[in-house]
């Protein structure tokens, strides 16, 4: 089973197509959950993703913003929207009939 970070990277991955490089990526993570991602905490997930085939990686072609580097592009795999679609599936189960409304006591109904 994916981790949370793992989840939220593969998403952001397919959410963005095309356009899945480290700094968008990151930047799609921090937008939607409020939270800093490190850039480093990213290319390792995406290191360890690709090694369980969820991810596949590859150089994108260089550019004159990035100082002449190439971009490491990413594309999740169908075993990788397998994995998301588990994730995903396994948390709306465990949440049906769970209200994280707190009253006015302070406890949760």
């Amino acid at each position: 089973m994916l981790g949370e970070f793992e989840y939220l990277l593969i998403t952001a991955a397919a959410r963005l197509g095309e356009d899945a490089y480290g700094a968008a990526r990151r930047d799609e993570i921090e937008a939607t959950t409020g939270r800093r991602c490190s850039i480093g905490a990213l290319y390792k997930t995406v290191d360890r993703l690709q090694e369980k085939g969820f991810l596949k990686t590859w150089m994108g072609d260089s550019t004159p913003q990035r100082g002449g580097r190439a971009k490491r592009m990413i594309r999740v795999t169908p075993k990788g929207v397998q994995a998301a679609k588990d994730f995903y599936d396994s948390v709306t189960r465990v949440s049906r009939g769970v209200s994280w409304a707190v009253n006015r006591t302070g406890s949760f109904s």
